[in-house]
């Protein structure tokens, strides 16, 4: 039976919890003093704006025209108090007395200063922040329909790189903040959810961790870029933090509120092929036959990216409730996402929940809890293939299946079958597969996903507050693989046929955190806040898989691996402890002197015995330079403040458990002792008791200036970052009976610039704002392991070198193709009609002595703009993304401007090289050829991508009803980039941080357009 629809369950669940609100409106009308009035700012009216009878629940907001109504219970109403507040204007409370009419005009709150924004382990006003922070709005992150958190911050946050590694629903993210700043160690930010950290790593066809939380639940986020502001977490901060928070209950009426979308996405580009007619004819170039008798008679043929390319839904339907009392508040959610992709059998669905409730036992005690609850089911497909060369890139993903295929065959049966290409064209195409095999693979991931946070906080005496926090992370995750025998060749079915696996995961992290926080003001104009906490972490993570082949049939796929010839279990587990000890001093003088001292001290399990304890210091310091004299009389200056910290952070994610010790592993293979077959176990790693954290020193200076009354903001930062005992594998002589040693031995830097501005250009009847930022980082590789290695391939075409920026591309230099009558020169599969590459060194041959740096896949800066404007009742939004001087390995290149045979080519390559066509641009045909990597097949990959472009409009307001918002959204609306592969935005070697801007056919990012619908009563 069909599921019944996530939006039907929405509708109904509404109906219910509306019923007894429209029974209570309904009694009650008709009782109490009606209230009416209109709220503005100045001339110009106000939505939005809470309007609240004080020490009640009972309130409403005003509508477009800034018109608000409100009935008062019976009696009430000449000792009633109304209270009004909106974000950016100083609240009012309002007597009402006799009167039947209240118009209230709102005075901006210039005092943006005294804004709140959350550090680890506190709350500082925005005045008195020393460190490099940057808050991101709830809204702006949700502006653009997406499933994970990070998605959301890319180009909005100066000094935030954020890498769409697949455009795959649910599909990775990498984030770097400020560089890379590790080699083998993973350089993704500490992501810190209501108190409860998490990390986010994995492989370009993994689901990202941060999939599993929802977007619209998030209140704001906050990302701690420098070492001042992170080394309050210590050991796991040297990538940066992202700190997450989400919706609390507020105080007040209880708001039902409706956010739903529905929209289609489509590819941006597919890449021109040729038809069957120019195939078949390269075909019997290559082969020099007549095995396609008539070329011109075969016409287009197949499209295959026409067969896995589909117009794919997405949809998101949530519901809220938010409310409480001054003792006790609540907020509630319940979403529904699912989107499927835009190749064939892949989708990704999550229902989640939210539960956060705050309630004050005392006026000395309050506790509370969050509780994030995820299901996620990700239906995945192969792409991105990390294989080199031709062959990989064509067998090994549906992208790459679906341009090489000839387009000669066909995809199916005369019964609907799938139709292998073994079995066509006389076995002639037994080397490419048929690219819908792909979609008939099984690759399932359920995963379910709680944190909870449970909080008591404890006013001890005036000022000095303790705090209480137990956090856990619950995952279990559940794979389902299966490839079936109806995609083999006929021909080939033997006993193993048929593969499947299921894998079984399960984590805990549990977390407690004491804080005591003290803070007290002296001597008028001192301020002093002293916070320290004891902390202790543990996490465990086992999983148990069973691998099965040779199954009689595909009835039961991986449901019944009992019935496979073959089966193997494996088993693991593993345990790791962290226990930290932090202070943190800040100090204040006048609202114009900053003072931050901050150390942390981390024991970690994964080290090695020599240093199992790492101290992490920093400190920063503030200057706002417009209490001086010398500002106040500059009445277009409205702050003015000089930052400057330093700061030691580490890294402990670089490894995993155990790698300090001597280990021993299952040999992988049997052995026959007296004709019985033994599992061997051989010594695997060897032992290191120096193993330490990698540690990233950082200095920054900043400068925020506002001006014209706080409408425009401009903030500046300088940094320098370098990162000393990296955890490197180093090789070791095989004498010593192991191959590599895990150790501290490399060094990388990294330093740059990052500008923000924010503007209100217009601010009355019309409303505009715009903001942008723009990020130079540059980085290199300072030492590998103590000098011994100057440089150090990490595929067959980038490179580590010491002195340079990681991920180089070393490769031969392309110098057209060979003409008749040219010199060929010995040392490379060079002919006549083939590709040419140049002799760097002069010596008259083709050896590795010619290669050169070729490209950088590192950008020479990204940047991001938005706007915002409205009037009236529409608001149009857009938001722009952007990389400049990156350059791409496109290693589709090499298989489809090679035309070898059996397999089909790139559009171009009808224009080959021939004795009458003399191009110097695509070789010719030629069996069992090969093509060196050149400095071809790296291209630019700047882009500037328009993420969003949205027209909304709020429906004046109906009564009963807060508020209407229809809206209509494009998102990918258009790339503007000189690259010719399928996405600019691609890293086919996801969380890597040496083998980056590598495109071997990664799963493109999709355009959508879509509709949506927000309804608050």
């Amino acid at each position: 039976m069909r599921p019944l629809k996530p939006n039907w369950l929405a509708s109904g669940l509404l109906c219910l919890l509306l019923l007894p609100l429209s029974l209570s409106s309904f009694a009650q009308a008709g009782r109490g003093a009606a209230i009416r009035g209109r709220v503005t700012s100045g001339t110009e009216a106000l939505p939005g704006v809470n309007v609240i009878l004080k020490g009640t629940q009972q309130g409403t907001t005003t509508d477009v025209n800034g018109q608000y109504s409100l009935t008062l219970p019976d009696g009430s109403a000449e000792s009633a108090t109304l209270t009004f507040s909106y974000i950016g204007y100083a609240s009012q409370e309002v007597k009402v007395g006799n009167r039947t009419t209240i118009d209230v005009s709102l005075v901006s709150d210039d005092r943006a200063l005294s804004e709140v924004v959350v550090v680890g382990y506190g709350t500082q006003r925005k005045v008195e922040t020393t460190g490099a922070i940057a808050s991101v709005k709830a809204a702006d992150l949700v502006q653009t329909p997406v499933a994970n958190v990070a998605q959301g911050l890319q180009s909005r946050v100066a000094g935030v790189q954020v890498n769409q590694n697949t455009g795959a629903p649910g599909g990775n993210i990498s984030v770097r903040i400020r560089g890379t700043n590790s080699i083998n160690g993973n350089s993704e930010p500490l992501y810190v959810v209501d108190g409860i950290q998490i990390s986010n790593s994995g492989g370009i066809n993994d689901v990202s961790p941060l999939s599993t939380i929802n977007p619209n639940d998030i209140e704001s986020v906050e990302i701690l870029k420098d070492a001042s502001a992170s080394a309050i977490y210590g050991s796991r901060a040297a990538n940066g933090v992202v700190l997450i928070t989400t919706k609390r209950g507020k105080t007040g009426a209880t708001r039902v509120t409706i956010d739903s979308y529905y929209g289609v996405q489509k590819v941006n580009k597919t890449l021109p092929v040729l038809n069957a007619s120019q195939f078949a004819q390269l075909e019997n170039e290559v082969f020099k036959n007549n095995f396609y008798p008539n070329p011109a008679s075969l016409g287009e043929g197949t499209n295959w990216q026409n067969l896995i390319f589909r117009e794919a839904p997405i949809q998101n339907h949530q519901l809220s409730i938010n409310g409480g009392t001054e003792k006790t508040q609540l907020a509630l959610s319940a979403n529904y996402f699912d989107q499927d992709g835009i190749i064939i059998n892949s989708a990704f669905k999550r229902y989640s929940y939210r539960l956060n409730v705050d309630h004050k036992v005392s006026d000395r005690v309050k506790i509370g809890t969050s509780i994030l609850g995820s299901y996620a089911i990700n239906s995945g497909i192969t792409t991105g293939s990390q294989t080199i060369g031709d062959a990989g890139v064509v067998t090994a993903s549906i992208l790459g299946a679906a341009i090489g295929a000839p387009p000669t065959l066909v995809p199916y049966r005369t019964d609907g079958t799938l139709f292998p290409f073994g079995e066509q064209a006389g076995g002639q195409y037994r080397e490419v597969t048929n690219p819908l095999n792909f979609a008939s693979v099984l690759n399932r991931n359920a995963i379910k996903r709680t944190l909870v946070n449970f909080y008591a906080d404890f006013n001890i005496l005036k000022g000095l507050n303790y705090r209480a926090s137990f956090n856990a992370d619950i995952q279990n995750n559940l794979r389902d693989g299966y490839t079936p025998r109806s995609i083999v060749n006929r021909s080939d079915l033997n006993d193993n046929s048929g593969s499947g696996f299921k894998v079984n995961g399960n984590g805990l992290a549990l977390l407690h955190e004491s804080i005591l926080t003290y803070s007290t003001s002296f001597a008028t104009n001192h301020t002093f806040k002293a916070t320290a906490v004891v902390a202790s972490q543990s996490e465990q993570y086992n999983s148990n898989q069973i691998n099965a082949n040779g199954f009689p049939n595909d009835a039961t796929q991986n449901e019944a691996l009992q019935l496979a010839l073959n089966r193997t279990v494996t088993s693991s587990r593993d345990r790791q402890r962290l226990d930290s000890y932090l202070a943190r001093v800040n100090y204040g003088y006048k609202d114009k002197f900053f003072l931050d001292l901050t150390a942390r001290v981390d024991g970690s399990s994964k080290f090695g015995a020599n240093h199992k304890y790492g101290l992490f210091p920093a400190v920063s310091a503030a200057w706002r330079l417009i209490e001086e004299p010398f500002a106040k009389d500059l009445s277009w200056l409205s702050d003015l403040k000089l930052r400057g910290s330093y700061g030691i952070t580490g890294n402990a994610a670089g490894i995993n458990p155990y790698q300090s010790l001597a280990t021993v592993a299952a040999s992988g293979s049997d052995y026959n002792l007296n004709h019985l077959f033994v599992t061997g176990i051989n010594p695997s790693g060897i032992a290191n008791p120096d193993l330490r954290w990698e540690r990233s020193a950082q200095a920054d200076i900043g400068l925020d200036i506002s001006l014209l009354n706080n409408r425009i903001s401009f903030i500046v930062d300088a940094y320098q970052k370098t990162t000393k005992d990296l955890l490197y594998v180093k090789a070791l002589p095989l004498s010593s009976g192991y191959s590599t040693i895990t150790g501290n031995f490399a060094s990388l830097e990294n330093k740059g610039l990052e500008f923000a501005v924010n503007a209100r250009i217009l601010d009355g009847p019309v409303k505009w704002s715009v903001s942008g930022n723009m990020t130079f980082n540059r980085n290199k590789v300072v030492d590998l392991d103590g000098g011994t290695t100057q440089e150090r391939f990490i595929t067959a075409y980038s490179v580590l070198k010491v002195g340079q920026p990681l991920g180089l591309f070393k490769t031969y230099v392309y110098d057209g193709i060979n003409q008749t009558g040219e010199t060929i020169l010995p040392g490379y599969d060079g002919r006549l009609g083939g590709l040419k590459v140049k002799d760097i060194n002069g010596d008259g041959a083709i050896s590795a002595a010619d290669q050169m740096i070729t490209g950088n896949p590192n950008p020479d800066f990204i940047y991001g703009f938005s706007t915002n404007a409205s009037f009236k009742g529409f608001d149009l939004s857009m938001f722009l993304s952007g990389s400049q001087g990156n350059d791409i390995y496109n290693a589709a290149r090499l298989s489809f401007e090679m035309p070898l045979g059996q397999r089909n080519q790139f559009a171009g390559l009808a224009n080959r090289w021939s004795a009458t066509n003399p191009s110097n641009t695509y070789v010719s045909g030629a069996q069992a050829g090969r093509l060196p990597v050149t400095s071809q097949v790296i291209e630019d990959g700047s882009y500037l991508r328009c993420k969003n472009l949205t027209l909304g409009y709020t429906v004046p307001r109906i009564k009963g009803i807060q508020q209407i918002r229809v809206y209509v959204s494009a998102n990918n609306l258009f790339t503007l980039t000189n690259y010719s592969g399928f996405d600019p935005e691609v890293n086919t070697y996801a969380g890597s941080n040496t083998a980056i801007g590598i495109d071997n056919l990664v799963y493109p990012q999709a355009k959508s357009f879509l509709g949506g619908l927000q309804v608050t009563f």
